[in-house]
């Protein structure tokens, strides 16, 4: 049975003044894969995602998300198929002012019409999904390491059960360690509650890890394809990313890995 493309999008252009970020961008993204997007300083990862959530309205092109054109979509639609999707934003955005509970819980309060006593329940068994522990709940996000406010904030993503998982960045900022303990729970979560995620990310360790398929953005458009694939695209930026010495580490730290 073929896969099912649960993002599509075709000719798409992003436009902001007379700078053109994206000029006909073509993609697919298959249902429980986990698809990486890179692409260097200006190419437009991010406002690549937010297009794809319906964000960022684009000059032309045509986005399907879960099988409806969010071009279409009304308010009711659009809320719907935002319930349907969960994001992790770069720093973690999380309200300063909330517990991790309390966070975790805001798109339940939003979306969901459930008693408080369900609502906790379920905030606690995110949170340990997640990997913090229970004595997290009741904290305020400035009392949280960098690390540990990254899975708060991946606990929020997961509120409303998404079938997509959008990351911004995930391991920016954390240490090696803490990164590759990442990489590892976005792998789990992914392979146990079958989630489709699509991860901008710089960081070559991930792509290695946990990418089945890797998006790259190059002259305003995307190529697509595996680790394989591209370490055999002659493109000038591609060539310098994959093979570089950062990448030249990456890949000998990862067959030392499985030494």
């Amino acid at each position: 049975m073929a896969a099912e493309a649960v993002i599509r999008i075709s000719g798409l252009v992003n436009q902001f003044g007379k700078q053109v970020i994206h000029d006909g961008v073509d993609l697919e993204v298959m249902r429980g894969e986990v698809l990486g997007l890179v692409g260097g300083s200006g190419s437009g990862k991010s406002v690549l995602m937010r297009t794809i959530l319906g964000l960022n309205r684009p000059r032309a092109g045509k986005i399907e998300l879960l099988g409806v054109d969010i071009s279409r979509m009304d308010a009711d639609a659009r809320a719907a198929t935002q319930t349907r999707c969960g994001v992790l934003f770069q720093d973690g955005a999380l309200f300063s002012s909330l517990s991790v509970t309390e966070n975790v819980q805001a798109p339940m309060r939003e979306h969901l019409r459930l008693d408080q006593a369900l609502m906790d329940e379920l905030a606690a068994l995110k949170i340990a999904m997640v990997g913090l522990p229970p004595d997290a709940g009741p904290k305020l996000p400035g009392e949280l390491s960098g690390g540990m406010r990254k899975r708060a904030g991946l606990a929020r993503a997961l509120a409303l059960d998404p079938e997509i998982l959008f990351l911004d960045e995930p391991t920016a900022g954390l240490d090696p360690i803490g990164a590759a303990a990442f990489d590892s729970l976005i792998r789990d979560l992914q392979h146990s509650l079958g989630l489709t995620v699509v991860m901008v990310t710089h960081d070559l360790d991930t792509l290695i890890a946990i990418c089945d398929r890797i998006a790259v953005l190059v002259d305003k458009k995307v190529r697509v394809g595996t680790m394989a694939e591209h370490l055999g695209d002659p493109h000038p930026w591609i060539q310098e990313y994959f093979h570089g010495p950062r990448a030249r580490a990456a890949f000998a730290s990862a067959d030392g890995g499985k030494g």
